[in-house]
């Protein structure tokens, strides 16, 4: 599903990607950990096409197609998910209305007409009891007064809605207690799918709890320096990064 083949990536001039390679297939979850500046986020941003970020060698293919060319909107409209570390507020502008807003754009984009009322409404209810989400949630202003846990639900949200095929979740565990933590990872485990994929970019082990993932990739200094099961990131925990060097 997505192939990164020798990716460097610069922002004012720094390289912050040497040269990653990465392969995830459908049906899988992949995590990336690493230290702080190690170029996890920078990676996400990449691949979301975020254009404060210059590729200047190697490649990001999705489902046999280069996302060089492609607009961050069109990348979302491709299938490609990015949730974010700050969530932005927008006042005024409900949890229901932006969720329709962006499914219509999605339609649009690939030549479809917008979902019916009846059906969004429909679909809206079914993915909000799936991820117990309160109906009252789904009427506030987009991220407005919401905590922490409730900033990543309404995200998970947003990606049960869109269904996307490549979902990257950026330090979506940062700053949650234990039981908004198990909030966020009960919804993605239930978004799986065989059609789908994962990326997970976090710091800690204690989300890889929850959400076991497939692969461990632990990014380093720019580069992908080593690569495992599940079990690495226990062994990330145990040992701190030092070793890595």
């Amino acid at each position: 599903m997505l192939k990164i083949n020798n990716l460097h990536a610069n922002i004012n001039g720094k390289e912050i990607l040497k040269g990653i390679n990465l392969e995830i297939k459908a049906g899988e979850i992949h995590a990336i950990m690493g230290p702080n500046g190690s170029g996890k986020s920078t990676l996400a941003s990449v691949i979301a096409g975020k254009e404060d970020f210059e590729v200047t060698e190697g490649s990001v293919v999705l489902n046999d197609e280069d996302l060089a060319d492609f607009a961050p909107e069109v990348r979302a409209h491709k299938g490609v998910f990015l949730s974010f570390q700050y969530p932005i507020e927008i006042p005024g502008v409900t949890v229901t209305n932006f969720i329709k807003t962006a499914i219509n754009e999605t339609r649009k984009a690939k030549g479809l007409e917008e979902l019916p009322a009846k059906e969004m409404l429909q679909l809206i209810r079914e993915k909000a009891d799936l991820l117990e989400i309160d109906r009252k949630f789904l009427s506030r202003s987009l991220n407005e007064g919401f905590s922490g846990g409730e900033k990543k639900r309404n995200e998970i949200f947003q990606m049960a809605m869109l269904e996307p095929q490549l979902a990257i979740l950026d330090e979506t565990d940062s700053g949650l207690d234990i039981d908004a933590l198990k909030v966020v990872a009960n919804g993605v485990n239930k978004l799986k799918s065989e059609s789908n994929a994962v990326l997970l970019i976090t710091h800690y082990q204690r989300l890889l709890d929850y959400i076991v993932p497939d692969f461990v990739h632990v990014l380093y200094n720019g580069k992908i320096v080593k690569s495992g099961g599940k079990e690495l990131a226990h062994e990330l925990e145990e040992k701190g990064y030092d070793w890595l060097k």
